[in-house]
């Protein structure tokens, strides 16, 4: 495959990504808001805090998964294929914790949850678990493959590899850890 073919290829997956993820968020918030004013008896499930907590946790993990994307696509439409500069990965850090903060809150809220089992219930932990399993793909390992060539790669690597933001988050901080004591860790 020529090398024009495949920047176009990358080019165009990443677009796919990113926008995918974006509208995904979107659509979720549109449905939210349609199933509240369409659907009678939603409201318990949709209103509630916990379920609100939910929504609006997976909300910030799509986004910052579609705003990953997008740098990703907006590099190699400018031909670079390099990680992204550490501003960004910065950027990216901050937000692993943050989720990861939210995260344990949201177990919290889940265990409060168990205890009352409260009518939003199952609904809050289908949000939640979905929350969660985006933050995993994003920061820890990839558990999304879409294509058959993606899925035969997946059956013949033998398990789950790191993510790409993982892997470029590693090497930001293996350069941070670096960058303060002089020698590599």
């Amino acid at each position: 495959m020529s090398k024009k073919r495949m920047h176009n290829k990358v080019k165009k997956k990443l677009f796919g990504l990113f926008a995918g993820e974006w509208f995904a968020a979107l659509m979720f918030a549109v449905l939210w808001v349609l199933y509240l004013y369409l659907l009678e008896g939603f409201e318990v499930y949709l209103t509630s805090a916990p379920s609100l907590y939910a929504f609006v946790l997976l909300e910030w993990i799509l986004l910052q998964g579609g705003y990953y994307w997008f740098l990703k696509w907006r590099q190699v439409k400018n031909k670079s294929f390099s990680s992204l500069p550490d501003h960004q990965l910065r950027l990216f850090a901050f937000f692993k914790k943050s989720n990861l903060l939210l995260i344990c809150i949201g177990i919290l809220v889940l265990i409060y949850q168990c205890c009352v089992f409260a009518a939003d219930f199952y609904w809050f932990l289908l949000l939640f678990s979905f929350a969660v399993i985006e933050h995993i793909n994003y920061y820890h390992i990839r558990l999304s493959y879409m294509s058959v060539e993606e899925i035969k790669e997946f059956l013949a690597q033998k398990g789950f590899r790191r993510s790409l933001l993982a892997k470029e988050l590693k090497k930001y901080h293996r350069a941070q850890v670096k960058g303060k004591d002089g020698r590599p860790q």
